[in-house]
This record gives C-alpha cells, sequence and structure tokens, in this order.
C-alpha cells in the first residue's frame, strides 16, 4: 500500500472510530436527561418547588467539570498522542457511566456525573483536531458534519432508548447498558496512529509557545463563533435536558413523547448536520463567512418555529419542532469547521478545548438551573421562551462575524503550518 493510500485509510478509520464514540457520547449524556423526571421521583418529594432546579444542577455539575478540564487536557492533546487521551477519557466516562445507575443517594449521582465530565473533557477538543489534521481545508467542513452528525442521532437515541430501558427494567438499566459499548471503543483507540507522527519526533519549533495561545483570542471570528455557539448551546442544551419534562407538561405520554422526540431529533438533525456541512463546503468559494452564513441563516430560521410550537397544540406541535431542529443544528457543522479552519495546528486542541469551556461556562450550565428555575415557578412555556430568544441572538452573531471569518482563515493557510496527510 503506498503512503497516500495508506494515509486516507488512515483517516477515514480515524473517522469511523471517532464517530461511533461521538455517537455513544451524546447517548450517554441525554440518556441523564431523558430520565430527569424519574431521577427526580426517585430523590425528592413531589411537594419541593426547588427539585427541578436541583436536578437542572445535577446536568451543570457534569458541564462545569467537562469545561473545566477541558482546556488543561487539551494542552496535553497538543503536546502528546491524542489517541493515548481520547481511549483513556472513554473508558473513565464509560466506567462512571455504568456507576451512575449504581448511584444509592443523589450526592452520589452528583459524584459520577463529575467523572463523566474529566472523562468528556480529554475527549472533546482532541476529536475534532484529529479530523483536521487528517483531511484537508477543501473537505473539512463535510468530515467534520459527518462527525457531528453524532450528535442529533446520538442524543435521539439516548432518548429512545433510556425511555424504552426505564419502561421495561427502571432507568438504572439505562445507564448499566451504555457501559459496554464505550469500554470497546476505548480499547480500539489504543490501536490507532496520532496522525501528527510520522515515525520522527515533531520539529521543536512545530510546538506551541505562550505567544500561539494568546494569539487565539485576538482572532475576532473565533471570538464570535464561540459567542454564537454559547448562545446556541444555552437553547439546545435547554431544550435537550428539560423536553421530557416539558413533554409531561403539555400532557404528552412520557415513553410515546420520548421516542417522538428521539425520532425527531434523529431524523431532522441528522439530515441538517449533513446538509450544513455540505452547503457551507460548496458556498466558501462563492461567500467571504459561508461557515457564519449558513449558521446564523439557520438559527434565525429556527426561532420563530420553535416559539410556534410553544403555543399550537399536539400532534400539530411535533411539525413545529422538527423544523426548529432541522434549522438550528444546520451550524454544527459549520461552526465546529471554522474554528479549525481559523486556528493554527499546533494549538487547534486548545483552541477547542477554550471553546468548550465558554460555549458550556456561559451556556448550558447555566441553561438547566436557570430554566428549571424559570419553569418551577411559572411553567415550562414561559422557560421555554429563554430558549428561543437565545436562538436569535445566535443568529446575529453569526452573521456579524461574517466579515472576518476570510480573512482570518486566510491568515492560517498562509502561516504554512497545516500537516500533510
Amino acid at each position: 500500500m503506498t503512503k497516500q493510500k495508506e494515509s486516507t485509510s488512515n483517516a477515514w478509520t480515524a473517522l469511523a472510530l471517532l464517530l461511533g464514540i461521538n455517537l455513544f457520547n451524546y447517548i450517554d449524556r441525554q440518556v441523564l436527561a431523558a430520565l430527569e423526571p424519574e431521577i427526580r421521583d426517585a430523590f425528592f418529594l413531589p411537594t419541593n418547588l426547588n427539585a427541578m432546579a436541583t436536578t437542572g444542577a445535577l446536568g451543570s455539575a457534569f458541564l462545569v467539570t467537562y469545561m473545566v478540564s477541558a482546556p488543561a487536557l487539551g494542552w496535553l492533546a497538543d503536546r502528546f498522542s491524542r489517541w493515548l487521551i481520547i481511549g483513556c477519557a472513554v473508558i473513565l466516562w464509560s466506567l462512571a457511566s455504568g456507576a451512575s445507575g449504581l448511584a444509592a443517594t443523589f450526592s452520589i449521582l452528583v459524584c459520577t456525573r463529575i467523572l463523566v465530565g474529566i472523562g468528556e473533557g480529554a475527549y472533546g477538543p482532541a476529536a475534532p483536531t484529529i479530523l483536521a489534521d487528517h483531511f484537508p481545508l477543501a473537505t473539512r467542513g463535510r468530515i467534520i458534519a459527518i462527525f457531528c452528525a453524532a450528535i442529533p442521532v446520538g442524543s435521539a437515541l439516548g432518548y429512545i432508548l433510556a425511555g424504552a430501558i426505564s419502561a421495561h427494567l427502571g432507568w438504572r438499566w439505562a445507564f448499566y447498558l451504555v457501559t459496554p459499548p464505550g469500554l470497546l471503543l476505548g480499547v480500539l483507540c489504543f490501536t490507532q496512529r496520532d496522525p501528527r507522527s510520522r515515525g520522527i519526533e515533531r520539529p521543536k519549533k512545530q510546538r506551541a509557545t505562550w505567544h500561539d495561545y494568546r494569539e487565539i483570542f485576538r482572532v475576532r471570528s473565533y471570538i464570535f463563533n464561540t459567542l454564537a455557539q454559547t448562545a446556541t448551546t444555552f437553547a439546545l442544551g435547554g431544550l435537550g435536558f428539560w423536553i421530557a419534562e416539558y413533554l409531561r407538561y403539555r400532557e404528552q405520554s412520557p415513553a410515546s413523547g420520548k421516542i417522538i422526540f428521539g425520532l425527531i431529533a434523529a431524523s431532522g438533525g441528522l439530515i441538517s448536520t449533513l446538509l450544513g456541512g455540505w452547503v457551507a463546503d460548496r458556498l466558501r468559494a462563492r461567500f467571504n463567512g459561508a461557515y457564519f452564513l449558513v449558521s446564523g441563516i439557520g438559527m434565525l430560521m429556527a426561532f420563530p418555529f420553535f416559539v410556534t410550537m410553544l403555543f399550537v397544540p399536539f400532534p400539530v406541535a411535533w411539525i413545529f419542532l422538527f423544523m426548529a431542529i432541522f434549522f438550528a443544528f444546520l451550524n454544527t457543522g459549520p461552526s465546529n469547521t471554522a474554528i479549525a479552519n481559523v486556528s493554527r495546528p499546533k494549538v487547534r486542541a486548545t483552541a477547542f478545548a477554550l471553546n468548550i469551556l465558554v460555549i458550556h461556562a456561559l451556556g448550558d450550565v447555566s441553561a438547566f438551573p436557570s430554566i428549571g428555575f424559570i419553569a418551577g415557578h411559572t411553567n415550562m412555556t414561559v422557560a421555554f421562551l429563554a430558549v428561543s430568544a437565545m436562538m436569535l441572538v445566535a443568529g446575529v452573531l453569526w452573521l456579524v462575524g461574517m466579515k472576518y471569518l476570510a480573512a482570518d482563515t486566510a491568515a492560517v493557510a498562509a502561516a504554512k503550518e497545516e500537516i500533510s496527510t
């Protein structure tokens, strides 16, 4: 096999493995969200008005450790084998997920979610960086969109599996059954080769300096992208975590409602994510800032559909929810590709890690308890209006940031630091 064919084969193998890991990553996240009503009933009295805010903080406990650990572990991923770090991370969070089902108290459950957060904090920055090292700029949007397609599909499967398993075996078994596949995928990571390695040590001049890290914060498109993703994370994170309670509030069947939502998220999110990456790649040569254009228009289109969903009866509301999810997920591939394109390869993992820190610190970490607090003192319709407002904010930020994206991308390309694949 020639070196070029071997490199291509390694790239697609890496994509397949990372796609599988990302799928179980989001299955694990949404299993918790889908089981929130059952977990709340298991640990709190029905008369406790702060119960929803407390279980919302359960999601925040995971995200706080995820976002805090990501920069440190992203820094390590810029210096050591990313596959080794990912493998250890996947095994850690899989074991912690299984332990979530064993939790006898709410405090123990919080501790297990903290360990899940640490594991995902190592995986989050390293995985898209491997893909950016393997694939060239011209096709990177489509590749990262394929990788990100696991987000809606995994999230949907989390709801579907959690609903089915909980109904037949109890909520704890949903955590037990996601553990074995994660352990297998973690072990497979140890068989992969870091794309930066070519059998020789990396030249010292390619290693990042503190100046390189400070430069990340001077990239204006990176800043606008991170702020827009923060608003998006508040909206979609809040929606994903509280949708089970919202469906109960709208008097939808818990089991069938979760399955329908899962199917909507899987179909609408998958098609949208893949379409967003493909369209953005096609438009890149014709429009400056195409990745932000697709992201911004998609989120602005999602806003009216989501608001309408809140005020129309079911089953018609499902149609508007599908449309909102479809347009909201158009940004997933393009916005993450933009991070890779405007950050230099030697600090790319750190750039993703810092993005993770900000979008979760200001996004869904605050969304979970705040939406729960609003709902507990008013109702779920009022709480979800906060979700719709963040969709509008995200769309505007991406469109404003368009004017900086092309120049920032060109600056990285001109530096000639792209690693040959």
